[in-house]
């Protein structure tokens, strides 16, 4: 049985071992118009049985959308997750934004855990509480 995320931490703070980066922009999107609980239990089983980009593209794309189907949107969160995904192998790594399906929040989040950069005006109530807690 995989085990669900911690509760009491950020989904980005949980994200560890190789394809750390492509995992930290599938986990935003997947944070994307849903409740983190639920991401939570589902990102684990996501990364189990795709641990790293090559892997989700070479996946059935019906298989990926059973995952991701409690979630809700499975079917366009998917294909978003797919089409960032073929970016992500080419991508510079400097704005997380010129990923397809990364807004602001995956951008603000890409900044502070991976840019050790605070941007200014962060709105996501989380990772301003994330920032709060920072700054002591």
């Amino acid at each position: 049985m995989i085990k669900p995320m911690q509760e009491d931490l950020m989904v980005q703070q949980q994200i560890k071992g190789p394809h750390k980066q492509w995992k930290h922009m599938v986990a935003v999107m997947c944070l994307n118009l849903t409740y983190r609980k639920h991401v939570k239990i589902v990102l684990p089983k996501l990364f189990a049985r795709y641990p790293n980009p090559k892997s989700y593209l070479r996946g059935r794309l019906k298989t990926q959308q059973e995952l991701l189907k409690p979630l809700g949107m499975w079917q366009v969160r998917s294909k978003r997750i797919r089409k960032m995904t073929e970016q992500y192998l080419t991508w510079d790594k400097k704005e997380a934004s010129d990923l397809h399906g990364i807004g602001k929040y995956g951008s603000d989040s890409y900044q502070i855990f991976f840019q050790n950069n605070i941007p200014p005006n962060v709105q996501d109530k989380e990772l301003r509480k994330y920032i709060d807690n920072l700054a002591g």
